[in-house]
């Protein structure tokens, strides 16, 4: 019996230290609102695939399915025999263009001496700016493919594939070790915040819902504020209902396509009412109350210091609720409001057995 009433005396005392936070309740606008089945997607150009410009054999994936990637981050190694045949060909180019040119040069020289013939200045002009004309051009594939020209001192079959953009890897669309052909699709990327929400509104609704009206969504424990982008002018077929596309307008991870998800729509923001914080509310007797600051209980330590406030839920949006109850201006339990509960729960047991 001692141990539980030292117990008992531990627990009250727990309760007290805590630090209840509270609030005022305000009067705040509220709209209407209607309770929607969502669906994450993606719009078909929100994927990307990356495309290999070479022919030749996949050596190597530096990624796999699910991994995100930034733009410019190795995607695969491919070996290319065109790509070994393009850099010696550049590489043997540029040393005979040297040659050519020292004869340029040569000729030019006995030309301004008068020891040779235009024609002949001629000739070894058209030979050098024709072999000029191919090397530009073969060094205009090679920067096509992402290889620097210039810094080549070998021939190499080795080509890099890099991400584009940002986003996570949906497929490796080839198998290791195959040979693929030139503008064949390596690897299908999904980028980064190219979320939408499909959502699907009652027909009664039709004359109410208007673009750029707020839907939220919610995911887990976390809200997700999206915005009618677009209003489809066909119903879907399975619902018969209205099919709005909301973009997602703040950086969000771990959604997936497909995934199913429910959400809200706000329209006709204009009514007010005394409103307090989501966290405030707990369900209390069976029935819903916010948690009021005992004050006459405030100045005596045995008392309890909060009593339940029983109120009717009006309305709601993300963050509040629109009660009737409540004055506007009185303090409520804004947070922790189970603190206070569990204060009057022990109270009502009394300090018997």
């Amino acid at each position: 019996m001692n141990k539980i009433f030292i117990l008992s005396l531990w627990i009250t005392a727990s309760l007290m230290a805590v630090e209840i936070p509270t609030e005022h309740a305000k009067m705040r606008s509220f709209g209407e609102s209607v309770a929607l089945n969502s669906k994450v997607i993606q719009l078909s150009n929100a994927q990307q695939a990356v495309m290999s410009l070479v022919s030749g054999h996949i050596e190597k994936y530096y990624v796999g399915p699910g991994e995100k990637v930034e733009a410019g981050k190795k995607i695969a190694l491919i070996e290319s025999i065109m790509l070994s045949k393009m850099t010696a060909d550049y590489i043997s180019l540029k040393e005979q263009f040297i040659a050519l040119d020292k004869n340029y040069k040569a000729t030019k020289r006995l030309y301004d001496k008068g020891m040779t013939s235009m024609q002949e200045l001629n000739l070894q002009s058209i030979q050098r700016n024709a072999m000029s004309a191919q090397i530009s051009a073969l060094k205009s594939q090679l920067e096509t493919l992402g290889i620097r020209a210039d810094s080549l001192k070998k021939a190499s079959a080795d080509y890099l594939l890099y991400a584009h953009s940002a986003g996570t890897v949906s497929a490796l669309l080839q198998p290791l070790h195959s040979v693929i052909g030139e503008d064949t699709a390596i690897v299908s990327i999904v980028k980064d915040q190219a979320f939408y929400i499909e959502s699907y509104l009652p027909l009664e609704y039709a004359n109410v819902v208007k673009i750029g009206q707020k839907v939220v969504v919610t995911d887990g424990k976390k809200n997700i504020i999206t915005h009618i982008a677009q209003i489809l002018p066909e119903l879907d077929e399975k619902t018969q209902r209205i099919v709005l596309l909301s973009s997602v307008d703040e950086k969000v991870d771990d959604l997936y396509i497909n995934a199913f998800l429910p959400s809200t729509l706000y329209f006709n923001v204009d009514k007010e009412y005394v409103s307090v914080k989501k966290s405030a509310l707990s369900f209390f007797n069976n029935e819903w109350a916010v948690f009021i600051p005992n004050k006459e209980a405030k100045q005596k330590e045995n008392e309890i210091q909060y009593e339940p406030r029983v109120v009717k839920v009006i309305t709601q949006d993300e963050q509040y609720i629109g009660v009737d109850g409540i004055e506007a201006g009185e303090e409520y339990v804004s947070d922790k409001s189970y603190y206070a509960k569990s204060m009057l729960l022990k109270s009502s047991l009394g300090d018997g057995d």
